[in-house]
């Protein structure tokens, strides 16, 4: 495979993965959406953490500010509009599934996603590019773990090796 397209594929597998943090962040306990105040201090946490953990030196945790910034603004423009639990009450409010909406709603998304992609994977790209090789093999490490790797031994799941 060239280099480019696995460089591609782990771009998207790693922006896959801080994006759904960013999401996972990015609510309060109950659900209620955090303010912006609260969004900056949750990035400059996970921020600290990724950069404490990768041992990253000023220039690369620079990169890593500037990927979580454009992950923040791809999600403000995901988020844009009706707030999502309305919307999908919107569509099921009647006596059949409005399918038009749910297909205007999807669009207006993907439009939204496909308008801020290039961004996001220009960040990802300076980000991984700006890593030694070191760093990009633990980052590679540490994406193949998935979920495995988040919560250390808590409970017995039968999935763990």
């Amino acid at each position: 495979m060239k280099t480019w397209i696995k460089r591609t594929l782990i771009g998207l597998a790693a922006v896959s993965a801080l994006g759904i943090g960013a999401v996972a962040v990015a609510h309060r306990q109950h659900g209620y959406p955090m303010s912006d105040a609260d969004l900056a201090r949750a990035k400059t946490h996970v921020v600290d953490r990724i950069a404490g953990r990768m041992d990253l030196d000023a220039a690369q945790r620079a990169q890593l500010d500037t990927l979580a910034d454009t992950l923040l603004t791809q999600r403000k423009a995901l988020l844009a509009g009706t707030e999502p639990r309305a919307a999908l009450q919107g569509l099921v409010a009647g006596s059949t599934f409005d399918r038009a909406g749910a297909e205007a709603l999807l669009m207006a998304k993907t439009d939204a996603l496909r308008a801020g992609a290039p961004s996001v994977i220009a960040a990802f790209g300076d980000f991984y590019d700006g890593l030694n090789p070191d760093q990009q093999a633990r980052l590679r490490e540490r994406l193949a773990q998935g979920h495995r790797g988040h919560r250390g031994d808590r409970g017995d799941r039968g999935d763990r090796d």
